[in-house]
């Protein structure tokens, strides 16, 4: 059977179109099994109805025109169960229902599988047999696993909009699809697909006529898409920092003769029109990145891919699309949203973005986190080409999207939204007021930076030093490590931006979900890999060089703190400290700067490092916990897979225990300890941070008054009294139901309210 299933899963996926693969499937299926009747159905969402598409046995006329709703038929008992239909009798099953449309004869035996993805129904594989007889174990198996391939072809099929449903009716019922956070927040608007320039994959090889003429061709097409990349980069001056402009002089660069433009025109001159000469060099380029199956290695991807078919549109003289309209709240949404697709919108209309591919770290994430727009990424059943101007909802708390909302979804969050806009007004009184609790407990508040965008709001939200600087941001927005005296001039800006308080500078931690596009790292589980400190002590050179410029930037201000990420072991500890001191005597021998030994701290992430904590205290100066990864790796969740994404809580028991051991076990050897990420910044889970005796809280800057007026509002004894009683509770859910209700006691449910009630409309 297994070669069997191997011949249909390559049939089906050479097939030309979607439903040519429908056909090849039902054929294969049937002969396979030997079955009279072999069947697909295929989920309409618009009208919740199992539709037949696919079909031999029955009346071809039925295909299209047979329908029926879960609770309908056994079709829609395999759908509503979610699990496979195997009987013997078919007739005489209380949900067995009749179409004549079919001019289905009398089958005893029905074997129904649903078509699963992502733990929703797309539809569901039936083979039908006059013979009275039972299914074995091994024809079920067979059917199960050839569904588990089909549902993949399936959510393809349906992103690209091919699922050609015959639609009974004209109602429609909401739509909800599930990606990953790019930039948080809440809004509602109407969409407008964005589609590339033009289309590489149609552009033929074709033999040139005049090498010269093809030559010029290129050269103005070159020059004509530099000369946009030069005045976006000019428009977005005084909207974005030069880090996070970065890109534009990527995209020159690829423009020049010893890159792209080189390229295309060696095989202009070995034969090819121009057209064809650049779709070869780009083709070339997309097969060589996505062997690599890096995660920023397909970012630049994306980026030749843009540039490539901005060429393309400059050399069939395509005109910009002038009458192109973006209403007020447009949400933008594509297969593939670049960040000069975003900047080239009008930013003054764009209350959203969602693509159907990227990740959480994009620079085109990272650009609309800076310009404050709620983004989800990672759509991938996103049905784009069915979606413009349709109605959406995005709800960037929860990375979800809702198409075509209900008229009470839309009221909802109509006033999910009034009441963040209000929260926000009402948040400014607090910009200057100190976190301190009714009783009398300080609480620092940081926050956590990476581009100097985030400074200014820190600054302006009277955040009490930096808990958390990223130094690998600035390393993803170059082509190339950045030299000691680049880093020097970056490090002093967030140094300076905020001494004489402390900035605790992170060093660079790549690998994982976080690798560069000039260093990539190939791992069948990156998460478990080379990564962090790891791969820094593996290259001293890296390492040093980024200490020396941390140590020269904090020359006079004395407000450096260091934090070695992903660490695991005290001997990794031993020799980053070591690497550090030698650092420090280099700098002082040059006597060019001067420079003293900072505070270094330790970053708790990974399970091994709760176990050893003690042990690890005892080498460092203060210990940081890392909320995101730690829970990430404690609880087994991906957060950037959308499969297990809901998982993903700070709420869960095994969570709150594990952090509130930390702390007591590091103040038990008398140092200090901190807490970054979305633990520290969520209100709710901020006042049982609070109550464990946390040093300093260090968030995002949008967080900091919202835990600020938390804390304010929060006696310590009555933070102190939730957190006894939650720690007893076994489900994250029930902790959650907790801390609302005493939020809500408290006159605090504003502060997580829009993220809860969002969490209820799915």
């Amino acid at each position: 059977m297994l070669e069997t299933l191997r011949r249909i899963v390559l049939e089906v996926d050479s097939a030309p179109t979607f439903q040519a693969a429908l056909d090849v499937l039902v054929h294969s299926v049937r002969e396979a099994t030997g079955t009279e009747v072999c069947s697909v159905y295929l989920l309409d969402e618009r009208t919740e109805r199992l539709v037949l598409m696919a079909n031999e046995g029955f009346n071809h006329d039925s295909i299209g025109v047979v329908s029926m709703t879960f609770d309908e038929g056994l079709v829609g008992l395999c759908a509503s169960r979610e699990e496979p239909i195997n009987l013997q009798d078919a007739a005489s099953h209380p949900r067995y229902l009749y179409f004549p449309e079919t001019g289905e004869e009398r089958y005893n035996a029905f074997l129904g599988v649903p078509i699963m993805h992502r733990r929703k129904v797309l539809g569901v594989l039936v083979v039908q047999q006059r013979d009275n007889r039972r299914f074995g174990e091994g024809e079920v198996a067979f059917m199960v696993t050839l569904s588990a391939q089909l549902s993949g072809v399936v959510a393809h099929a349906k992103v690209l909009g091919q699922m050609e449903v015959v639609r009974s009716s004209r109602a429609t019922a909401t739509q909800t699809y599930q990606g990953i956070t790019g930039a948080s927040g809440v809004t509602l608007g109407r969409a407008v697909v964005l589609y590339p320039p033009a289309d590489l994959e149609q552009v033929p090889d074709r033999a040139v006529e005049d090498i010269d003429t093809e030559l010029a061709l290129l050269k103005k097409a070159l020059e004509s898409v530099r000369e946009d990349v030069e005045a976006l980069d000019e428009r977005m001056a005084d909207t974005l920092m030069p880090e996070e402009r970065a890109l534009f002089d990527v995209y020159l660069r690829m423009l020049d003769d010893n890159a792209l433009g080189g390229e295309i025109a060696e095989r202009i001159e070995a034969g090819n029109w121009a057209q064809g000469a650049l779709r070869e060099v780009i083709d070339e380029h997309m097969q060589n990145f996505a062997l690599m199956d890096d995660p920023y290695l397909r970012e630049r991807m994306s980026d030749v891919r843009d540039l490539g078919l901005r060429l393309l549109a400059q050399l069939q003289e395509q005109e910009a699309e002038e009458t192109r309209e973006f209403p007020e709240n447009s949400i933008l949404v594509g297969e593939d949203i670049s960040t000069a697709m975003l900047l080239e919108a009008p930013l003054d209309k764009v209350c959203g973005v969602v693509s159907a591919t990227g990740a959480a770290n994009s620079h085109m994430a990272i650009v609309a986190r800076a310009l404050g727009i709620p983004t989800v990424v990672g759509v991938g059943d996103l049905p784009i080409t069915s979606l413009d101007d349709a109605e959406m909802i995005v709800d960037a708390y929860l990375g979800r999207i809702y198409v075509q909302p209900s008229r009470v979804l839309r009221k909802r969050y109509q006033a999910i939204i009034k009441e963040e806009q209000q929260l926000v007004a009402g948040l400014d009184a607090y910009k200057q007021r100190e976190a301190v609790t009714p009783d009398g407990h300080a609480v620092p508040l940081c926050v956590n930076t990476g581009l100097m965008a985030d400074v200014a709001r820190a600054k302006d939200r009277g955040a009490e030093g930096v808990g958390l600087y990223r130094s690998e941001i600035p390393f993803m927005l170059r082509e190339r490590f950045p030299g000691e005296e680049e880093q020097r001039q970056i490090y002093r800006q967030q140094l300076e931006a905020f001494a004489p308080r402390p900035v605790t500078m992170r060093t660079l931690d790549i690998g994982g979900d976080k690798d560069l596009p000039y260093f990539p790292i190939s791992e069948d589980n990156p998460a478990l890999g080379w990564r962090g400190i790891r791969i820094t002590l593996d290259h001293p050179e890296i390492f040093m060089v980024q200490v020396r410029a941390m140590l020269k930037a904090a020359s006079g201000l004395d407000n450096l703190q260091i934090l070695l990420p992903m660490v695991t072991t005290v001997s990794e500890v031993i020799d980053a400290v070591a690497l550090i001191h030698r650092a420090v005597a280099e700098l002082q021998e040059e006597k060019e700067y001067e420079v003293t030994l900072p505070r270094i701290g330790v970053m708790v992430e990974v399970p091994a490092t709760i176990i050893q904590i003690a042990d690890l205290a005892k080498h460092a100066d203060f210990i940081s916990i890392g909320s995101n990864d730690l829970t990430q790796y404690l609880l087994a969740v991906d957060r950037n897979n959308p499969r297990v994404a809901d998982l993903y809580s700070s709420y869960h028991p095994a969570v709150l225990r594990a952090v509130r051991y930390v702390v007591g076990e590091v103040h038990r050897v008398g140092k200090t300890v901190s807490i970054c990420g979305e633990m520290a910044g969520d209100p709710g889970t901020a006042i049982l941070l609070m109550a464990m005796g946390f040093d300093a809280l260090s968030m995002s800057a949008s967080n900091l008054l919202k835990v600020r007026k938390a804390i304010c509002h929060v006696p310590m004894q009555r933070a102190r009294e939730l957190l006894d009683r939650v720690l007893a509770f076994d489900r994250p859910e029930l902790i959650r139901a907790a801390v609302e209700q005493e939020m809500t006691e408290l006159g605090l449910i504003d502060l997580v309210r829009p993220q809860n009630q969002a969490r209820s409309q799915a």
